[in-house]
């Protein structure tokens, strides 16, 4: 046989194989931003969201506790443009081509908004009617982002109010308009006199918290006091930002938002409402990220507020950042304990609920406003990219301690024990409580009863509470929390009277 009919035979059946063996599957999905659905470019993320159920919008998810497969992508777009996601767009917890055959339910959102750590409830992000569809691998899906998502509405009366405020903190910082909410809860008797004054309870969310939805039960009639309380003005805050919970720390990353809080929103607050303007008059609480943000705002600003009551804060020592030393000499990983065993997150009842490393590559699939990032958020410095540094190693999980050195500054025992002889003994006597259950679901006590040594050694009259058996969903029952607000008005009646 010739070389040419060699040539010719060999391709006859090249070709005869690509018409039997089949090009290998890919998913391609097409997604269409509609004319006039964005003012100008914007920068955020591009997910896609996934459900096997279909009895919830699939972008409402990922659940912490079952979460299922999504895909996003970091892009920046305008108006008209359209959008591919491929085999390989990253997602949780593989690629889009590793996505398992059956039926699902799909739907694509355009994350872009700043203020909400959740991207479903961010005002303005775009998404698509959902599609339910069988899904084979090598399908060729198309996407509108015909739908808004609206600002989350605001129940306002007569005693329930919302205040909004431009913070120049914050705006300066971001290079654009920033305005701090919150929501106001006025005692019932606020209109029987024009005169009386009342303190001031600032209660801050845990996390994923909106202002918008607390003090709710208290719309209609206003906050009553019972026997052994005072009557009391009540301040809402949610902590809520685009990369998750921003604790009312100052950081690289979410900006002023203490000073802000401290400096804008809170004498705004006074100015238009009749409150007692002293410290012995205002105090401060809060559940988890809310715990931590209460504890920070009372150690950091102990001549604002007469008194914390925080209740499950999110760690408050790193020597215990939920079971893992984050000093430790030899870096330990967050996604194993020293004997290689899986190291958890979340538990219920003794059984396991999350593992850290699920957690943790579900929390980076999400890109932003996820829990663990959150706390890279506020706790480190920034790359040159403008993003938080990584505080552990995404493939071991193990801590990077080239990025703890800067956390310390937020480890807030270690600050009460450097400042302490500097003043801060004087400063916060009588004005430290703090409530953790012994078996909280997230390993959060651990922290405290560091927390609880130090308070001890310093020979503070600090008041840290491990309660038997509780966990993070159990503590705060009806008799905790009618505890702390009577404590609140045993230590308001102790330099002012009631008229």
């Amino acid at each position: 046989m010739t070389p040419v009919k060699r040539t010719v035979l060999l391709i006859c059946c090249l070709a005869v194989m690509l018409t039997v063996l089949p090009l290998s599957a890919a998913p391609r999905i097409t997604i269409q931003i509609p004319e006039g659905a964005l003012k100008g470019k914007a920068s955020g993320r591009m997910y896609l969201f996934t459900s096997r159920t279909g009895n919830r919008p699939p972008y409402t998810g990922p659940n912490w506790f079952s979460p299922e497969p999504f895909y996003g992508v970091d892009i920046t777009v305008e108006s008209g443009d359209t959008v591919e996601l491929d085999e390989k767009t990253e997602g949780f917890p593989n690629v889009l081509g590793e996505l398992a055959e059956g039926k699902y339910f799909l739907q694509v959102l355009f994350d872009f908004d700043v203020y909400h750590s959740d991207h479903a409830k961010g005002a303005g992000n775009i998404y698509s009617p959902v599609q339910e569809v069988e899904w084979t691998g090598d399908n060729r899906l198309k996407f509108e982002l015909s739908e808004v998502i609206g600002e989350l509405p605001f129940e306002e009366t007569r005693f329930r109010r919302q205040i909004r405020l431009y913070s120049p903190r914050l705006s300066l910082f971001y290079g654009r308009e920033i305005i701090q909410k919150a929501t106001v809860v006025l005692p019932s008797s606020y209109y029987e006199s024009e005169k009386a004054r009342f303190p001031v309870i600032y209660t801050v969310s845990g996390f994923g918290g909106t202002h918008e939805t607390m003090g709710r039960s208290l719309s209609q009639g206003g906050s009553k006091p019972i026997k052994g309380e005072v009557e009391f003005i009540r301040i809402y805050l949610d902590g809520q930002c685009k990369w998750g919970h921003h604790v009312y720390a100052d950081s690289a990353k979410n900006g002023p938002r203490g000073a802000a809080l401290i400096h804008e929103l809170i004498p705004e607050i006074d100015r238009r409402y009749r409150t007692v303007e002293a410290s012995t008059a205002r105090f401060v609480t809060g559940h988890s990220s809310g715990g931590w943000s209460s504890l920070w705002l009372q150690v950091n600003y102990p001549e604002v507020f007469g008194g914390v009551w925080s209740t499950a804060p999110d760690p408050v020592d790193f020597r215990d950042y939920q079971e893992v030393n984050l000093y430790a000499g030899n870096p330990l990983s967050l996604y194993t304990n020293p004997k290689g065993n899986r190291r958890p997150l979340a538990r219920r009842n003794g059984e396991v609920l999350i593992w850290y490393e699920d957690f943790g590559r579900m929390d980076d699939g999400i890109g932003r406003g996820g829990q663990l990032k959150s706390f890279e958020a506020v706790f480190s410095p920034l790359d040159r990219q403008g993003k938080p540094l990584l505080m552990w190693t995404r493939d071991k999980g193990k801590v990077i301690p080239s990025t703890v050195k800067y956390w310390v500054e937020y480890d807030i025992n270690k600050l009460i024990e450097r400042r302490w002889e500097a003043g801060l003994k004087e400063k916060l006597a009588g004005k430290i409580n703090v409530f953790m259950g012994t078996v909280d679901t997230f390993y959060l006590e651990g922290a405290c009863e560091y927390l609880k040594m130090t308070m001890e050694a310093l020979d503070s009259d600090a008041v840290i509470e491990l309660h038997p058996g509780k966990d993070h969903f159990n503590l705060t029952t009806p008799d905790l929390m009618q505890r702390i607000r009577r404590e609140m008005s045993a230590s308001y009646l102790k330099y002012h009277r009631v008229e």
